[in-house]
Order: structure tokens, then sequence, then C-alpha cells
């Protein structure tokens, strides 16, 4: 399995954590959720750190069955669509950058 992690770093702007966190599952995970191919989708707010890491308030990972599967997602225009929903959320509450890692997962149930 394939799962691709935006990492956004940065910071939510003051006194709007909730309304953050309201506007990235109402508007922006729908635009996630119809990336053709992907297996589901995981969105993680960061609670606490450790001192002196980098902020990062927000980790989204998609699952994807190939990498091949990974790259038409990213050519359709459901990204365009998520691309544009991020866009719009974070202008009005993120200052920072987000990156992008894509990886081999390997899941270990206990």
């Amino acid at each position: 399995m394939i799962t691709r992690y935006a990492l956004f770093e940065g910071k939510v702007k003051e006194g709007e954590t909730e309304a953050f966190r309201a506007a990235v599952l109402e508007n922006i995970l729908p635009k996630w959720k119809a990336f053709p191919g992907a297996l589901d989708v995981r969105v993680t707010f960061a609670d606490a750190r450790d001192e002196g890491a980098p902020e990062i308030p927000m980790i989204l990972a998609i699952n994807y069955p190939d990498l091949d599967t990974v790259k038409k997602a990213l050519a359709s225009p459901a990204r365009a669509a998520a691309k544009a929903a991020t866009e719009a959320v974070l202008a009005r509450f993120f200052e920072g950058r987000i990156h992008h890692h894509v990886t081999q997962a390997n899941e270990y149930r206990l």
C-alpha cells in the first residue's frame, strides 16, 4: 500500500483552531474522499508536540493500492477541486506551507 502524506507546517491563526478544523472537515474532506482510487483518508489534528519540534497542526494521509493509482489521482479533476478548496480554507485560517511525502505503508496489527 502507498500512503501520500500532506504535512501542514506552520500555524493556525490565533483563536481560529476550532473554526479551521471545522472548515477542513466540512469543505475539504469531501474533496479528498473523491480522489479516484483512494482506499481511505485520514485527517489528524495536532494537540501537542515535543519541545523544539516544528508546528504541524494538521497531517493528511491518503492510502492507495499502488503508485500508479496515486499518479492517476494527482492528475484527476478531483485533485484540482481539492486544491481549490484547500487554498480557500488555508487563506482564511493558516500561515505556513504544505509539503507532501509518498511512502510505502506497512501496518502491523496488535
